[in-house]
């Protein structure tokens, strides 16, 4: 082994966590929080400053383009930072990202014209997709698998919050001080991750070899590039027959053969062609696309029509938007916990396009007229539709895979979301600009117009509205409010052919250990990726736990035949797990009463299971025995949940998985036998 990978070794320890003090580690853990927080932020918090944004740079034909890029950038980047991370160590490929963030979002804080902020915001995305999918593997390696659905639940709330946050923070940056300030602000708390992570995270470098698929994930990101590209200039700035436009579209036509034929020999290709031979998959992919195009591309003008036609100021804009982020996060919840405890799913996605679709009619018929409230309600009704069926998706489709392709259909269901996002707000881009040329056009025919006022002027400059004369104004606004909402229209019929596709999806039977997903792959702009190693760690970890806490140790116990208490089998896997163990003690530091521990060690030394000396119990021969039996249930019951993946030709390390998984649940302290229920309920099985 190379000496540094010595160096890195022994700085880390052997195994996760270990050797660390648990504070190092929530210090640690901290400093992720904090560059998971500096991506997912960019996502939001840049829409309310837009409008700004084109008034003082110009170009708001390629307004667009400042989400775009950095959508397009960290989809393309994100599978080399994972399969990167495997290679050479996540903590220099974090700290790398971090650096790679902090300089783009410093050279959009001095962009001087909209075609340096377009470029810069691409430098940042790279790194912005960096941050998200390594912060999340990272914290693999620095805990065990039981601990890290509570750590999970961190990363998804950072998600949920910035949502909420973007908006305001975007808007009271660049009311108050400077739309600069939305990229600025990316600064200080960079550098503050960046020195943290550098003192305080060891975790190990156990190097995994790949063969990355470079070329791969180039021809796909240059395909989405080209067609992007006519969707978003032609019309505009070329006509739809002019040589440019037709030389794009067959540039990327060819690019895609070239991709298909080179996916086809890959051997880790970054998004493989078997995966389409399934249906739901294919299905999942174009729904999963069409929800991105009608997300982010009505996300991205709603702030416009909020500042420009309605006239609150950007920090309103951003209050004004969280009745839609509210939508979005209850349903999803929702939507995610019922499809967990029921099994049945095939309602949400059919549903959730359905309810999209009427939120996308209903902001079409807003005016500037329209009421705080009403426009409340009709954000709400499209963020509830979104929430319905984003949770869902990424749950069936891992569903529908064998567990080699667990981790690239999840990150390939994200992918397709991804993509569509930066086609929708590329044509809604393309669509707004040329309605909105065609109404100032008509609106202004024949008018005597003051200077600064005329059709390309006010185009360009939104905040220009404001030094019209009271009539001339009404008419521009006219034209401003209709050309933004005429958008929202354009997008229900692709929406409803989402809706009509969801009714081909196949509900087959949920397996055990798929649960709802995190928000982050709910929240995400850029694809989630995860090996399916770390996606089956994931759902163990949070259904052993849940299922741990709750009725296990019935389950376990009546798979191994004994007659014991629900406790007593606790505490033999407790006593296996430590050597010995105190019943005194025990009852001062786990969860588990101090009557049901005497219980059971009354129970267990009866059965001649333990032996006491003093104070200290520990296991006789046949106890022992026992507690094997029931730890080899426990791994049994943990592997059932898997379904088919657990079949003849599982790989080891899914046995090595569940195996490991199960040492650390057996008798733990954070496991509590089924003690609470009514006097006798537990007593005999």
């Amino acid at each position: 082994m190379p000496q540094q990978d010595q160096r890195d070794q022994q700085e880390a320890g052997d195994a996760p966590g270990e050797g660390q003090k648990p504070r190092t580690v929530l210090v640690a853990i901290g400093a992720l929080l904090m560059g998971m927080l500096l991506a997912a932020l960019d996502q939001t918090i840049v829409s309310t400053a837009l409008p700004t944004i084109v008034s003082d740079l110009g170009g708001l034909e390629h307004l667009s383009w400042v989400v775009t890029a950095y959508l397009l950038a960290s989809t393309a980047a994100t599978p080399l930072w994972g399969k990167l991370g495997d290679q050479y160590g996540r903590k220099r490929l974090f700290q790398t990202a971090i650096v790679i963030f902090l300089i783009g979002s410093a050279l959009c804080g001095v962009a001087q014209n909209m075609a340096q902020l377009i470029g810069f915001r691409a430098l940042q995305g790279l790194g912005g997709g960096g941050l998200i999918v390594l912060s999340m593997a990272i914290v693999g390696d620095l805990v065990a698998p039981r601990e890290r659905g509570k750590y999970q639940g961190l990363f998804g709330a950072v998600f949920g919050a910035t949502s909420v946050l973007g908006p305001l923070l975007g808007g009271f940056f660049t009311q108050h001080l400077s739309w600069r300030w939305v990229f600025y602000i990316n600064l200080p708390l960079g550098v503050v991750a960046l020195l943290v992570i550098a003192s305080v995270l060891h975790i190990p470098v156990h190097r995994t070899r790949h063969t990355i698929d470079y070329l791969g994930t180039f021809l796909i990101a240059s395909v989405a590039v080209c067609l992007v590209l006519v969707a978003s200039l032609g019309g505009t700035t070329w006509a739809w027959d002019s040589a440019g436009i037709i030389g794009l579209a067959l540039l990327g036509l060819v690019l895609l053969a070239v991709f298909v034929r080179v996916e086809r020999r890959a051997a880790e290709p970054v998004l493989p062609l078997r995966l389409f031979r399934l249906r739901t998959f294919t299905l999942v992919a174009v729904i999963s696309f069409i929800v991105g195009f009608a997300m982010f591309g009505t996300m991205t003008y709603l702030p416009t029509f909020l500042q420009v036609v309605q006239g609150v100021t950007p920090t309103m804009s951003g209050v004004h938007l969280l009745p839609m982020v509210l939508g979005l996060l209850l349903t999803s919840t929702l939507s995610g916990q019922i499809v967990s405890r029921t099994g049945r799913w095939k309602a949400f996605p059919i549903l959730g396009t359905g309810v999209t679709a009427i939120g996308l009619l209903l902001l079409h018929q807003l005016t500037e007229f329209s009421g705080t409230w009403r426009m409340s309600v009709y954000f709400f009704v499209f963020g509830a539709g979104l929430g319905l069926v984003m949770q869902v998706l990424v749950l069936v489709v891992q569903n529908a895979v064998g567990y080699r392709d667990l981790g690239v259909a999840t990150s390939g269901a994200t992918f397709f979301r991804s993509i569509g996002a930066s086609f929708g707000v590329a044509v809604f881009g393309t669509i707004f600009t040329n309605l909105l040329r065609g109404k100032l056009d008509a609106a202004l025919a024949g008018r005597t117009l003051p200077p600064g006022a005329s059709a390309g002027e006010l185009s360009a400059d939104p905040q220009s509205l404001g030094r019209l004369p009271d009539a001339l104004r009404a008419t521009v606004l006219h034209a401003y409010a209709t050309s933004i909402t005429d958008v929202f229209l354009y997008g229900v019929p692709l929406v409803l052919v989402g809706f009509a596709v969801a009714w081909f999806l196949k509900e087959d039977k949920l397996r055990g250990s798929v649960t709802a997903p995190e928000i982050s792959e709910t929240l995400a702009s850029n694809p989630v990726e995860r090996s399916s190693h770390d996606e089956v760690a994931r759902a163990l970890s949070v259904l052993g736990t849940r299922e741990g806490r709750r009725r296990i140790y019935r389950t376990i116990t009546a798979k191994a035949g004994y007659d014991l208490l629900p406790a007593s089998s606790w505490l033999l896997l407790r006593i296996r797990r430590q050597g010995s163990a105190q019943p005194a003690m025990l009852a001062e530091t786990t969860p588990v009463p101090l009557t049901a521990i005497t219980d059971a060690s009354r129970q267990l030394e009866e059965r001649g299971l333990v032996d006491r000396t003093g104070v200290e119990l520990t296991l006789t021969a046949s106890g022992a025995a026992s507690a094997e039996a029931l730890a080899k249930a426990r791994e049994e019951s943990l592997s059932e949940l898997l379904g088919d993946w657990w079949g003849p030709d599982r790989p080891t390390d899914l046995v090595q998985l569940v195996h490991d998984l199960n040492a650390e649940l057996c008798g733990s302290d954070g496991e509590c036998p089924d003690t609470d229920g009514p006097p006798g309920d537990h007593q005999r099985l």
